[in-house]
């Protein structure tokens, strides 16, 4: 593949940007969840330290007695913990790129996030930024919650580098992921019509042997585009790097062509409401495109390591996950009152 070599040549910087999306949970205002993902990168895919950085701080609607946070609502104490989980995660962050003096010497700004039809004013949301000098890594906090799609549409939007790693706050690596060999695959295939690569998501549970469970084998388009498709691609520089066509747009973890992203899913304010998950909306008319053969369009693959017996990502439910330490406190106060219920005599 031709471009091996310049991809070497260029800093992972210049080529790819982390956006990481996040938003209110249990374990705030524990830093634990987006720690996890660092020290997964640290542990498996070293090389996405050294990237860009987009952080999207998503908020809240509204507060009231009970969280339900798939619906943007929180409790007082959730709200006043999020406040502070945000602090925690961007002190987390600087330290880890290696910015000593912390938020200081941070460059504000501001932008909007439109959605719906332009004559409605209520159909914006205002969103302040703040980012490190060199550009390396920003922040982006929302006025009002914008939803999984609004907030990597706001990222994609700032970003430098026609790559992006999409990264939910609670989806750690588990295994090693070949990035520098699936970014020369997707430049050296930009140009190609047959097999375009410009979106690889990682395995999951759900998505092991996908080449050959129902998703693909009950639909005739996806069975003959799989056989067709599903291979080793191999760079300049040997390293071969197992694919299947994925015949979905999912939102967990993956790798995409900035361009593509922008102009594919976000092509008009009117392709995502407020609140709303790419999966949910334009990920299931992909789907059905893809099902009457129209798969190029959207060039979606799936990394498929070990003949996808590999599992490269592991859910730590980030909606309900309460984080280590709380974790540990409800554990001792059950055991304590199972300790109370056992010593009590009978009369």
């Amino acid at each position: 593949m031709a471009s091996a070599a310049l991809m070497q040549d260029q800093p992972i910087a210049s080529l790819l940007t982390v956006i990481v999306t996040t938003s209110p949970t249990p374990s705030a205002p524990s830093a634990e969840l987006v720690s996890a993902i660092l020290s997964s990168f640290r542990m498996h895919c070293e090389k996405l330290i050294a990237c860009r950085f987009i952080i999207v701080f998503d908020t809240y609607d509204r507060i009231a007695s009970r969280a339900r946070l798939k619906k943007g609502q929180v409790t007082p104490d959730g709200a006043r913990a999020f406040d502070l989980y945000k602090r925690n995660v961007k002190k987390l962050i600087m330290t880890e790129l290696g910015y000593d003096d912390g938020e200081e010497g941070l460059i504000t700004g501001h932008g909007e996030a439109e959605f719906g039809y332009g004559r409605v004013e209520a159909n914006i949301v205002l969103f302040s930024t703040a980012h490190t000098v060199d550009n390396r890594v920003t922040f982006i906090e929302p006025s009002k919650r914008l939803g999984f799609g609004l907030a990597v549409r706001s990222a994609l939007r700032l970003t430098m580098t026609p790559f992006v790693w999409v990264q939910q706050h609670d989806w750690p690596l588990v295994s090693d992921v070949p990035l520098s060999p699936l970014l020369d695959i997707m430049q050296a295939t930009s140009t190609d019509e047959g097999t375009p690569v410009r979106y690889v998501c990682l395995p999951s549970v759900r998505l092991l042997s996908y080449a050959v469970s129902a998703h693909v084998v009950h639909f005739p388009a996806l069975r003959n585009l799989t056989t067709s498709l599903k291979r080793n691609f191999v760079t300049e520089s040997g390293v071969s790097v197992p694919l299947t066509p994925m015949f979905f747009w999912h939102d967990k973890p993956h790798l995409a062509s900035t361009e593509h992203y922008l102009s594919r899913i976000f092509p008009t304010r009117l392709s995502m409401q407020r609140g709303a998950f790419i999966e949910d909306t334009i990920g299931q008319r992909a789907r059905n495109q893809m099902k009457e053969g129209d798969w190029a369009k959207w060039a979606t693959w799936l990394y498929y390591p070990d003949q996808g017996r590999r599992l490269c990502l592991r859910h730590l439910q980030g909606r309900t996950w309460a984080g280590a330490e709380k974790e540990l406190a409800m554990k001792a106060k059950w055991r304590a009152q199972s300790t109370d219920l056992n010593t009590i005599q009978p009369d």
